[in-house]
């Protein structure tokens, strides 16, 4: 076996009542000027917390991580010479954050309040002219995540559902790369469905989905594979919801597998979409779609996942 592998870096701060230590934090990263990438609830929270290092909120990410937004959120950032980044919400916070700290260098902390992963890795999906294109550098990496479970509580179960499974889709790709991601890959994938197998709401199935999304998040440093090509197109071109493209997508990218199909049976318990079809995938796309994942296997899964049949 040969292979080369280079760990994520990163400082994490885990357990509930974290988001206590947010200014300690951008402290310790010589933040003096903050400006906060916030629009979930807990934003006033935070910034209590941050005080007189807040110096501007800006609120307007949305997914994909189009370039204008990341314009828009650069021009704030210059206007109050911000010299750091905190960033409360899901995903699409967090790609605005990295926007930001790529094209400036400033430090960046991440609050997730999704299961999103991409908190820990180098890697940025930016938007423009219809096209999301995937890129990765150390620049791009979050110096600080703080995971703070009660940032969680109010996530609809929906969305806990779709976002649990877009993080367990990161761990299941990187299955196979070299025996160290194994370990963390199959941990992430065994906590994410024990939490989903019961009762997702409860305080201590959200911790367990928060700490195997963090895991599930490091093991995207060795790369992504036809899933993650599939919802990258299926966004960026086609405008699907992330998360709950990946929840389509995954079973029917790993199929046949025993995981498959529990997959697709967690997706009917909950309720959440089970084909491109009901997020708004028109049949006539999927060739196109497939030519631009570039992939020979592309058009036999899309077609699968927009018919939404039991994998």
């Amino acid at each position: 076996m040969t292979f080369t592998y280079e760990p994520p870096s990163g400082r994490i701060v885990f357990g509930r009542g974290t988001v206590a230590q947010v200014r300690d934090e951008v402290e310790r990263l010589g933040g003096t000027r903050v400006l906060l990438l916030a629009r979930h609830l807990g934003a006033d929270r935070v910034t209590t917390e941050l005080g007189p290092l807040q110096v501007a909120r800006f609120g307007g990410a949305t997914m994909h991580t189009p370039v204008e937004v990341t314009e828009r959120a650069l021009g704030v950032l210059r206007e109050h010479r911000a010299d750091c980044v905190v960033a409360l919400g899901g995903g699409s916070t967090t790609g605005l954050s990295k926007a930001l700290a790529v094209r400036t260098g400033v430090p960046q902390l991440i609050l997730p309040t999704t299961y999103a992963g991409s908190e820990v890795t180098p890697v940025l999906g930016e938007t423009e002219h219809g096209v999301k294109k995937t890129r990765s550098a150390k620049e791009i990496q979050p110096q600080t995540v703080i995971y703070d479970v009660d940032l969680t509580l109010d996530l609809p179960t929906d969305v806990t559902v779709t976002s649990a499974i877009n993080a367990l889709a990161h761990a299941v790709e990187a299955l196979g790369q070299n025996p160290y991601v194994d370990a963390i890959a199959g941990k992430a994938i065994d906590g994410i469905i024990h939490a989903l197998s019961g009762n997702p709401s409860t305080v201590d199935a959200r911790g367990e989905l928060l700490w195997a999304a963090w895991l599930a998040g490091t093991c995207l440093s060795v790369g992504m594979g036809l899933h993650h090509k599939l919802c990258h197109v299926l966004g960026g071109s086609f405008g699907l919801p992330h998360s709950a493209t990946h929840t389509v997508v995954l079973p029917h990218v790993i199929a046949p597998s025993p995981l498959a199909t529990t997959i697709h049976q967690i997706a009917v318990r909950f309720g959440v979409p089970t084909s491109l079809r009901e997020l708004g995938m028109a049949e006539s796309d999927l060739p196109k779609a497939a030519e631009m994942a570039g992939d020979p296997r592309a058009l036999a899964v899309l077609t699968a996942a927009w018919r939404g049949v039991t994998p």
